[in-house]
């Protein structure tokens, strides 16, 4: 007999030494990681590592569920997203690997006049844009889906939805692995199980990074942790205001296919789809309290399930299967920071909350551009870091002046 040969996904890059000098670090081994890396060496710059202190996709990438969009409802963030859908769109081709994309189409439902006053508002402004984004009611919602509960019995009755055809899932295990084995092939170095304990900096510049495997010289450190963005920051002396929140999720067992769109309602707090592997993968908003735990919670499980089954009750029966959480790292104004800071070669790509996974190749192609070129691209140029401090200044001065 021949012995059962298991699929190991990092025999997809090649293992190196950790060399001494780079001209870019990337701390952190996820999806925005690997995509900055990648885009980076086709703009001809392989002298890259990336840096990841546990294996390739241990972190938020690895940890999500899965959902791509573009259905915001601020012109930057639609702007943002539909270039990152699109991106996504063709990514197979490019990675040449297949990433399981489903554009099944995406409801976000409406329980209350107000709610479907916003989503009447993000339809308009996703159109003007150029988003294929619209308000559906009872009728035509039960088309797309008939297993949801339209009733009157439930305790929030569905009144509209927010239709977003594009909407789907794309699978992230394989975007990351897609990625670095790309970035690999075009002379990228990518370390599994290196830490970073230290960033350097000498005269307000980047110098390099201390690891668990030693030191590294470079003048470009690109902190891509999602969750940790603060820490890594703190290590170069940069203030980010950020809280790091759990975010968790679970899935049933297997059920034969039939939810053929993505749920999301905001009242109840939940987002559900299916998978390939037909388990209903359920989804909550973020803890309210800061903490690094990934653990999973009863109390969580307790009010998803309850809220899920006023959407579907014919899941009652159906068992969990398994329950994870992950980190967000959320901002003030809850959109990302992206580009520069203060530290001259320490860049940011992190404050994403819980969008992080959805932007990740339009952050890979933004990134590698402001590193190569020292310009901001006019796509990420709203969510400088340098928006924070600059209002706080302001603020401090009316202040000031008020007291004098």
């Amino acid at each position: 007999m021949h012995p059962v040969r298991y699929f190991k996904p990092w025999r997809m890059w090649r293992r190196h030494e950790l060399g001494s000098t780079y001209d870019v670090v990337i701390v952190g081994g996820g999806a925005h990681g690997l995509a900055i890396a990648y885009e980076l060496a086709k703009r001809g710059i392989r002298r890259v590592a990336v840096l990841e202190k546990d294996y390739i996709g241990a972190g938020g990438s690895g940890r999500n569920t899965t959902i791509v969009r573009a259905n915001y409802r601020t012109p930057e963030g639609v702007a943002f997203y539909k270039e990152a859908l699109r991106l996504y769109e063709q990514l197979a081709q490019e990675l040449d690997y297949n990433l399981l994309l489903s554009q099944q189409g995406h409801l976000t439902l409406a329980h209350a006049e107000r709610a479907v006053n916003v989503a009447h508002e993000r339809a308009e402004v996703n159109r003007l844009l150029g988003v294929d984004s619209r308000v559906i009611g009872p009728e035509e919602i039960g088309r797309l889906c008939p297993e949801l509960d339209l009733s009157d019995r439930p305790e929030f009755p569905i009144m509209a939805a927010l239709y977003h055809p594009p909407g789907g899932v794309i699978r992230h295990d394989a975007v990351v692995w897609a990625y670095a084995r790309m970035a690999d092939r075009l002379g990228v170095e990518v370390h599994p199980a290196t830490e970073v304990t230290g960033v350097d900096v000498e005269g307000g510049r980047v110098t390099g990074v201390r690891t668990s495997r030693g030191n590294v010289s470079t003048p470009v450190v690109v902190c891509a942790v999602a969750g940790w963005t603060s820490e890594i920051a703190r290590m170069a002396g940069v203030r980010v205001p950020i809280v790091t929140h759990p975010l968790q999720a679970f899935v049933t067992e297997p059920l034969k296919p039939f939810l053929h769109v993505i749920l999301v309602s905001a009242t109840l707090h939940v987002y559900i789809s299916q998978t390939d592997r037909g388990e209903v993968l359920i989804g909550s908003e973020i803890e309210p309290y800061a903490s690094y735990s990934q653990a999973s919670t009863l109390d969580f499980l307790q009010v998803t399930a309850k809220h899920t089954l006023e959407l579907l009750p014919q899941l009652a029966r159906v068992k969990m299967m398994r329950a994870w959480g992950g980190l967000c790292d959320v901002t003030p104004d809850y959109s990302p920071i992206m580009g520069v800071t203060e530290v001259e070669g320490f860049l940011i790509d992190g404050g994403w909350g819980t969008y992080g996974f959805k932007a990740t190749p339009v952050c890979g192609v933004a990134m590698a551009e402001l590193i190569d070129t020292g310009v901001v691209p006019p796509l990420i140029a709203p969510f400088a870091l340098s928006r924070f401090w600059d209002r706080a200044l302001v603020s401090e001065i009316a202040a000031a002046a008020v007291s004098h």
